[in-house]
């Protein structure tokens, strides 16, 4: 395993890192994968050398955090950083422009879900906390600001970051400028390049960390999707690769393993594509059995991807806005 610096705060961090959706299960959550197999694959990633792990309330209501809890408590010899998310109070994925501060993140909510969710985790701080959406307008409301640094001030957190909605990588531009935010986390991946135009150079100039998630692009960029994917009911995946999607994604996903060389696997481009930027101090791929952990941190090797690779894969960028299925 390969290790970057995580911005200002100055943790060294593996490049390949844990997304922890996918084993929270419930409502809007991903199914497929039981607790004992979950698990092992947690702690598979740790014997590898992972030790950054994202999870959030909403997946499974406090059950990925209370998994990840259990982990860092089998691990004592090991320093694993956590990080989770406080969901917006009024329970919507992504804020819009009408989303006001009181109807998200008012203060009050801030504290009530850090407080959940180190109940949850069975731990005295969380190690960085994420607004889990954000809108940039409510950047100069001090109420937030006021809330957070408190909250690190009597040593409940210790980073401060936001999850920027997705395909918005600009709305999130004018909370790094603050100065408060630590960690940005924004969807990254071969399509998704559209956080090179803004996000990346106003992270690097003020050293906030980037994390680069969904960098299989909810699964696209396995390769493994069809026209015919379906998935069981209460699966997210239902909601978010309808058929004005699910087709789309399937064609350019198909173009894009034509210009693979042989022998790469499309999850391998996709990891190595997005640790080519330096700016990227780690990625979150979900990864629910052992062979996924195997197979992606596997990427973690020092090796960089071919020049002439990576400006082929740049010619599959896919720049979207945000529609009624994205979330």
């Amino acid at each position: 395993m390969q290790y970057r610096r995580f911005g200002r705060l100055a943790w060294q961090i593996s490049e390949i890192s844990y997304g922890m959706w996918g084993v929270g299960g419930g409502l809007h959550g991903w199914t497929g994968v039981d607790d004992d197999e979950k698990f092992a694959a947690l702690q598979r990633a740790v014997d590898l050398g992972c030790n950054f792990f994202d999870t959030a309330w909403v997946y499974g209501r406090g059950h990925s955090e209370q998994v990840l809890g259990d982990l860092v408590r089998a691990n004592p010899g090991t320093r694993l950083y956590v990080a989770t998310k406080v969901p917006p109070k009024d329970m919507r994925w992504p804020s819009t422009r009408e989303s006001t501060l009181d109807d998200v993140f008012p203060p009050k909510h801030i504290e009530e879900y850090v407080h959940k969710s180190l109940d949850n985790l069975g731990l005295e701080s969380i190690d960085l906390l994420h607004l889990h959406v954000w809108e940039d307008s409510w950047t100069d409301d001090p109420r937030w600001q006021e809330t957070l640094t408190g909250l690190r001030d009597r040593g409940l957190i210790g980073g401060i970051g936001i999850s920027v909605n997705r395909w918005e990588a600009w709305n999130g531009v004018r909370a790094i400028e603050t100065g408060l935010i630590d960690a940005v986390q924004v969807i990254y991946n071969i399509f998704d390049q559209d956080p090179e135009d803004e996000l990346f150079p106003v992270a690097e100039a003020h050293d906030v960390a980037v994390i680069a998630r969904v960098p299989f692009d909810e699964g696209t960029l396995t390769g493994t999707l069809t026209l015919d994917s379906t998935w069981p009911e209460g699966d997210w995946r239902n909601s978010y690769f309808v058929p004005e999607n699910l087709a789309e994604s399937v064609a350019r996903a198909r173009a894009l393993r034509e210009d693979l060389p042989p022998g790469m696997p499309m999850p391998e481009a996709a990891l190595r594509f997005i640790l080519a930027d330096p700016r990227v101090c780690t990625t979150i791929p979900g990864m629910r059995r052992i062979a996924h952990v195997e197979s992606n941190i596997g990427v973690s090797d020092g090796k960089p991807l071919d020049p002439d690779l990576l400006a082929t894969l740049r010619r599959h960028r896919w720049s979207r806005q945000p529609t009624w299925w994205s979330q």
